[in-house]
């Protein structure tokens, strides 16, 4: 093995005394050059990028947002006298969008301070505003992209203007939020909390209710807080109206998730009006039901039974005329002759069902339902086929008989249920494009570095190449050369003479027997 070793390390010194100093110096560099490179990709892949999460925090809120943070194991630091928190570059959107699902933090706005590095010596203020708020409107959009179920955000922000006057009351913010939905999905409470939040800590003074969001279908998606104690406040108006609103969306959702299935999510337009019946009654009912229903019937608690019987002569004839019922001249009483008589009297006391009931209606009845339904026709046709018209038809008498109360249901016909339905069918021509965002790209230094290792690459085979074809040449014409005759010198003849032969002796003596050879070398030393 050390053999193999000694030889491949004197076969490198060779090439490398081959070599010219040019030679050398290229390939030092190349080799320095492609270890640098290599360190550069090495230090960039695994350095971690810290960038502002929050900014302008209270110390509270820092370390609430801290202790998230560690509890879920992600990395960060704390800086700005503990006003700011930052983290991995890669983990900033997550986290935003996480962290506002849990109404965090409750003052801190997200940094914003890049804008600086795009300043010039002459912006003036009003291409600064301009600025911050199409970097405000662009981040807010790449964050809500980052949200389950959602392709794509457009935000549209409105920046009050800074009064001159120092006792003017501050106007407030708003933003409008249009979503691009993956097809089929709907955001749940949380998400819409998640999405009030993140607009609402992301842009300076502006207030939940300035803000709307709606999906590209024109649903809209309102603020539910999670404590219901902040409803107690709304008047009745508002709740009434709130409570109409959900029920329209929740059938607006179902019906357009189910025709989407049938037709296409993007190929329907579903509407839903409804009139609900907030009357609330409260009454007390007590009623008496037999206990067998069948037979109308209750239960015998208690029986009694008399029977009389009377056998015997009746009374004799007799009597005063003419007083009979008041008549002159009406003959007296006429007699009876043997009488028999019985009576049988029975007396049953039932004890019966007593419901006492004290009944609360509930004041949320759907008594009037109206569904519109716009439907486009696959390409190539001005309208769906009959068929299908008929389908959805029928589909929709079912809903709005189900849906109606029974109270309201029972007295409709038929006629009137599709008098509440209409479909049509024609092509959309005001269709929402919304603007793809584009595929996000390599970094261009990781672009440079690659080119930088390819051309070193080729340098390296190019310089290889050259060095082993010289090489062959050398030895062809080192080949040629030996074949070529030419004369060789005499060696001269082997020195005979004693000096010769005393030294050859010595030789002898100090390999065979150095002690010896020392001793003699000291005898004359001393002689001299």
């Amino acid at each position: 093995m050390n053999e193999k070793l000694m030889n491949y390390k004197e076969k490198i010194n060779e090439l490398w005394k081959e070599r010219s100093k040019k030679q050398q110096v290229v390939i030092i560099s190349a080799i320095v050059s492609i270890i640098l490179a290599l360190a550069l990709v090495a230090f960039f892949s695994t350095r971690t990028n810290y960038e502002p999460l929050y900014s302008n925090l209270t110390l509270a809120e820092t370390g609430q947002i801290k202790e998230t943070l560690d509890a879920r194991g992600v990395p960060s630091t704390v800086s700005e006298s503990g006003t700011s928190i930052l983290v991995p570059k890669d983990l900033v959107d997550t986290l935003k969008v996480e962290l506002a699902a849990e109404g965090l933090p409750s003052s801190g706005t997200i940094d914003y301070s890049f804008i600086q590095d795009q300043m010039g010596f002459g912006m003036t203020d009003n291409e600064f505003n301009v600025m911050e708020r199409a970097s405000m409107q662009t981040e807010l959009a790449r964050l809500i992209r980052n949200m389950n179920g959602v392709n794509n955000a457009n935000v549209m922000i409105t920046l009050p203007e800074e009064s001159v006057w120092l006792n003017a009351a501050q106007d407030s913010s708003t933003a409008a939020v249009v979503l691009d939905l993956a097809p089929g999905h709907q955001l749940d409470s949380s998400q819409v909390r998640a999405l009030y939040h993140l607009v609402s800590r992301s842009v300076p003074n502006l207030p939940i209710d300035n803000i709307v969001i709606s999906d590209q279908m024109f649903n809209d998606y309102y603020y539910e807080d999670q404590d219901n104690e902040t409803q107690t406040t709304l008047t009745a108006f508002e709740q009434q109206r709130a409570i109409k609103n959900e029920i329209e969306r929740d059938l607006t959702r179902n019906l357009h998730q189910m025709l989407g299935t049938m037709v296409g999510q993007d190929s329907v337009v579903v509407s839903v009006t409804t009139d609900i019946d907030f009357t609330q009654e409260n009454r007390t009912e007590e009623l008496v039901e037999p206990v067998d229903i069948d037979n109308i019937e209750g239960i015998a608690v208690s029986i009694e039974r008399i029977e009389e019987a009377y056998s015997g002569e009746g009374f004799e004839e007799g009597g005063v005329e003419g007083t009979g019922d008041g008549i002159p001249n009406y003959p007296g009483a006429l007699g009876q002759g043997p009488v028999d008589w019985e009576r049988t009297e029975e007396r049953i006391n039932n004890e019966v069902n007593r419901i006492n009931r004290d009944i609360v209606e509930s004041p949320y009845k759907i008594r009037d339902l109206g569904i519109q339904v716009m439907v486009e026709p696959p390409e190539g046709l001005e309208t769906l086929p009959q068929d299908q018209l008929n389908d959805i038809q029928q589909i929709l008498g079912t809903i709005v008989r189900t849906s109606i109360s029974s109270v309201y249901a029972d007295e409709l016909t038929e006629d009137e249920i599709e008098g509440k339905i209409v479909v049509s069918s024609h092509p959309f021509d005001g269709r929402v494009v919304m603007d793809q965002e584009p595929m996000m790209t390599i970094s261009t230094w990781v672009y440079v570095v690659g080119g930088v290792l390819v051309a070193l690459i080729l340098l390296l085979l190019f310089i290889v190449m050259r060095n082993r074809r010289m090489r062959e040449e050398d030895s062809v014409d080192e080949s040629l050369a030996t074949n070529a005759p030419f004369d060789l010198p005499d060696l001269p003849d082997e020195d005979t003479s004693e000096g010769a032969a005393k030294r050859r002796q010595l030789e002898k003596l100090a390999k065979e027997k150095p002690e010896d050879f020392s001793k003699l070398l000291r005898t004359w030393l001393s002689e001299d």
